[in-house]
């Protein structure tokens, strides 16, 4: 796929701006749908800072709600195939496709006990991990309160977004 400029970004229709950026925040195509208004957008940061801004401004339930639209991290829709294009990638790049059969359990009992905890799955910035920090921070955030977890996975998401959209768009697209 090639990078999008801003200027094409900015002229988008609508529903080419739900189909290009509906999954830069997991299943949650709201998002695009609400930050469509906001363009123009100056570059790609602008463009973040506006999904951003969507997230911020949800109710304690919305943020959830967004946490609770992900998928588990190694869990059963990696091992059948059926995470989106982008979670696939994500997952890979963590090398969290190449868990050992005690990691998978180890992983899946964990985030069992996160999901029986707080409600929503546990959320990190796969891309900026591997395999082994994911695990390490799962026990440790499993310490957390559910509020301090309920702000930590947002600001996740929004790295998440960032990196998504950056591959959508790139660094270097300005207005």
């Amino acid at each position: 796929m090639s990078l999008k400029t801003i200027s094409a970004v900015n002229s988008m229709s609508y529903e080419d701006f739900i189909s290009t950026f509906g999954n830069v925040i997991d299943h949650c195509s709201l998002c695009a749908a609400a930050v469509w208004r906001d363009r123009p957008f100056s570059d790609v940061n602008s463009l973040h800072k506006s999904f951003c801004q969507f997230v911020d401004q949800l109710s304690t339930g919305g943020k959830e709600g967004i946490l609770r639209l992900l998928p588990d991290l190694a869990g059963r829709l990696a091992m059948s195939d059926g995470l989106s294009k982008e979670s696939t990638k994500e997952h890979q790049s963590a090398g969290l496709n190449t868990l050992t059969e005690q990691e998978k359990q180890n992983m899946h009992h964990l985030n069992q006990q996160y999901k029986q905890k707080f409600g929503f799955p546990f959320v990190i910035c796969a891309r900026e991990n591997k395999k082994e920090a994911i695990l390490t921070g799962l026990e440790n955030r499993l310490k957390n309160f559910g509020e301090t977890e309920a702000v930590t996975g947002v600001e996740e998401v929004k790295k998440i977004c960032r990196l998504r959209l950056l591959d959508i768009v790139g660094s270097s697209s300005k207005l």
